[in-house]
């Protein structure tokens, strides 16, 4: 096999290895780890600063034998550094690689020009140049790299490969027959290995491929590379997500698949359930999401009674009734919906306007002309919506004034595949908490792909 010479030595290859380079940097200070090293090195800093052997933290190595390699990390732990500095390597025992991520554009932004980067990291003069319109890298040693999309599953049929970078693979498009046709193009060589570098989700995909044979299997976490991502979003993300399902997901690298992709569980509603005396609210919202037929077989009008105590990140909410009601009239509908108003003091009606547009308020409207009403139209879908009040029960900021089989029923539902009816308990409850809790707070959001 041929192999492809360093332009530049590595620090360990003249007087220490990897394992004394990994005390050292675990039992001195970052000041006196520079010292030493830039005495050992010649008084060479920028060999220092640019050596990933000895900056690498233990959960960016793996030295064991492995044919993948999938790496589950948060985000911003550190990656994309990982995958490009195996690739930087590489390049020094195959002549080929392949570099896959969801789409053409993420691999441009994040996998060649993105801060760490192939175009990016590694000394100047061993950094590949770029051919946009053939998707190809070119390093110095004569190393070629080829950019593919997930999106394009076939590009991967013909092309073979002696080593291979796969990003984001739990964002793809079609992630099986992606890896399908990627890990066939793997026979180059006498040991082709392949990077897998991911934030996790319940996909089938991911499932199934960690029971693969040959894998090594690396978890990283956010907080792992605090040093270099900006306090203040460690602080909102911590303060947004931490102790919550998303937030292990997608902050700590857990792969969680027991619920296949819902956004409750019952044990949620278990922890929920209050029995106290319900506390003085600032606000209480009867929530509608109106069906789009009448009849005996028409959709649920979803009613649902919520209240809030407190503001901001301290604010808490109640689930204090379900009215909704099935194969209604509008008027009727409406007036069942009022009687809630009136007998619960509600501050006002909050209904979705998707389908009735103007005629929901006018309904409403015949049966109390001085009813206060707001109105909210749904720019998302339904798991969309439902994600950050999921996040909010997990937070322990949503309780449920007594036991709500039918809506918690639908709750379990949210985000899973598969035909159902159509939630209209669960979308009024999430109006309802969006209204109390989410609307105008400046918090971030982590949205799913």
């Amino acid at each position: 096999m041929k192999t492809f010479p360093r332009l530049v030595p590595k620090i360990e290859d003249a007087s220490w290895n990897g394992s004394i380079i990994s005390s050292l940097r675990s039992n001195l200070s970052p000041t006196k780890l520079l010292l030493l090293v830039w005495s050992l090195s010649g008084n060479d800093p920028f060999q220092f600063f640019k050596n990933w052997e000895i900056w690498q933290r233990d959960d960016q190595r793996n030295d064991t034998d492995w044919l993948i390699w999938l790496l589950l990390g948060g985000r911003g732990c550190g990656k994309t550094r990982t995958g490009a500095e195996w690739v930087r390597r590489k390049v020094f025992e195959t002549g080929r690689i392949a570099l896959v991520a969801p789409t053409l554009a993420d691999a441009r932004e994040v996998m060649l020009d993105g801060e760490s980067g192939l175009l990016n990291i590694g000394y100047p003069m061993e950094r590949p140049s770029y051919s946009p319109s053939r998707r190809r890298l070119d390093w110095p040693n004569g190393a070629v790299g080829y950019l593919f999309s997930a999106e394009d599953p076939d590009s991967l049929r013909g092309p073979q490969f002696g080593a291979a970078w796969a990003d984001e693979f739990c964002a793809w498009s079609y992630p099986e027959d992606t890896l399908s046709n990627l890990r066939f193009g793997l026979r180059v060589g006498t040991h082709p290995q392949l990077v897998i570098t991911t934030t996790p989700k319940p996909i089938p995909a991911l499932k199934s491929l960690m029971s693969a044979s040959g894998l090594a299997v690396s978890r990283a976490k956010t907080g792992a590379n605090s040093a270099n991502l900006s306090p203040a979003f460690l602080s909102a993300m911590e303060d947004s997500y931490g102790g919550t399902r998303l937030g292990r997901q997608e902050l700590e690298g857990e792969v969680l698949f027991d619920r296949e992709g819902a956004l409750w569980s019952q044990g949620i509603f278990e922890t929920c359930r209050f029995n106290g005396a319900i506390p003085q609210l600032d606000k209480i919202i009867v929530a509608i999401d109106p069906p789009v037929t009448s009849g005996a077989r028409s959709d649920q009008c979803g009613l649902i009674v919520a209240g809030a105590q407190g503001e901001g990140s301290t604010a808490r909410a109640y689930v204090l009734h379900d009215g909704t009601v099935q194969g209604l009239s509008p008027t009727d509908w409406a007036k069942a919906a009022i009687s809630l108003y009136h007998g619960w003091g509600a501050d006002a009606l909050l209904a979705e306007v998707n389908q009735g547009g103007e005629m929901v308020k006018t309904i409403l409207r015949t049966v109390d002309p001085n009813i206060p009403i707001k109105t909210v139209f749904a720019h998302k879908s339904k798991a969309g919506r439902a994600e950050p009040v999921a996040l909010l029960y997990e937070q322990g900021r949503v309780f449920h004034a007594g036991r709500f089989d039918a809506l918690e029923a639908e709750l379990r539902q949210m985000g899973t595949k598969g035909r159902q009816k159509s939630p209209d308990r669960a979308d009024a409850l999430v109006w309802a908490l969006t209204h109390l809790l989410i609307d105008g707070r400046s918090d971030p959001i982590i949205r799913r792909t």
